[in-house]
């Protein structure tokens, strides 16, 4: 059931014990609105954790400074946010996801699988839909929620270059730029900062990439034993999903990286009209028109030809 701003706060008023989903392989957004959900919450008087299914990886440590982790407490409120599908809460979806009282989200391909959910498609990233809840529960912002949702807004937007960067975005930014973050290392750490062996991997990417469609549509496939030759941690994978979008010409990219033997995540992007989340919902995932994922399982030869 679809709900507005005021019935998603009416729903936050009401529970003191509350935990929050974030999806796997966590990305600034997630982290963003969840950890921000988790400082209005505490400071509300009342109970949360914060549950990520992948741990959360050393480049997004600094979104969850001043985050006190509670002892094991049962829940009477299960918060999903920038959660599309049930398919993406990992090795937390068999305990959640029939129990999920709240979704919060921006993804047109939300399956509504909450009980409630607060879905903004219009919204750039899940911690703009955050900050305009905050305003109707009158969450007073502070340093920390400022630098989530700054940190949301301009990953899920690429640094406020992505099509679905909105006016809003752009108003929301520079609110939390008034408070005190570190606003210019964070976008170097989030866009800029890469380790050796990372460069290296690109450079395999472009030597090895396959090309379809008369050199419009790229294929990228990443194997753990890559990493390893390589000496590649699987956390410093981000944005290599949209790197064939910088050539010329380029409309999609297709990234497959290896989650374990035989699973593939896969990782859709587009540069124009195609709508990439429609062909990841035929694979049982989904996302936006130019940015989505699914899971796919099978072999590598078998995994590329689904």
């Amino acid at each position: 059931m679809q709900i507005d701003y005021k019935q998603a706060a009416e729903i936050i008023r009401s529970c003191d014990n509350v935990h929050i989903l974030t999806h796997q392989s966590p990305d600034g957004d997630t982290l963003g609105s969840g950890f921000a959900l988790y400082f209005a919450l505490r400071a509300m008087n009342k109970r949360a954790a914060v549950i990520c299914p992948d741990g959360i990886i050393q480049r997004y440590r600094f979104i969850c400074q001043g985050y006190e982790e509670e002892e094991t407490f049962e829940p009477e409120c299960v918060i999903a946010v920038d959660i599309a599908d049930p398919g993406l809460m990992g090795e937390v979806q068999q305990k959640y996801e029939n129990i999920v009282d709240l979704c919060i989200d921006h993804h047109i391909s939300n399956t509504m699988y909450a009980k409630k959910t607060l879905v903004n498609p219009n919204a750039s990233a899940a911690c703009e839909v955050m900050y305009h809840l905050f305003s109707e529960l009158g969450t007073k912002i502070d340093d920390n929620i400022a630098r989530c949702l700054y940190t949301g807004i301009a990953t899920d937007t690429g640094c406020f270059k992505y099509s679905n960067t909105t006016p809003s975005a752009h108003i929301i930014a520079a609110e939390m730029i008034g408070y005190n973050i570190d606003f210019a290392t964070i976008n170097r750490e989030m866009f800029d900062i890469k380790s050796k062996e990372r460069l290296y991997l690109e450079q395999h990417i472009v030597d090895h990439m396959e090309t379809y469609h008369n050199e419009k549509c790229a294929v990228l496939c990443i194997t753990e034993d890559l990493c390893t030759r390589l000496g590649v941690d699987m956390e410093e994978l981000d944005g290599v999903a949209g790197l064939p979008l910088q050539i010329q010409g380029m409309e999609v990219a297709v990234t497959m990286k290896e989650k374990k033997p035989g699973v593939y995540k896969i990782s859709m992007r587009s540069a124009g009209k195609i709508n990439v989340s429609r062909i990841c919902q035929q694979l049982g995932g989904g996302g936006h028109v130019n940015a989505a994922g699914c899971l796919v399982t099978g072999g590598l030869d078998d995994a590329k030809a689904q």
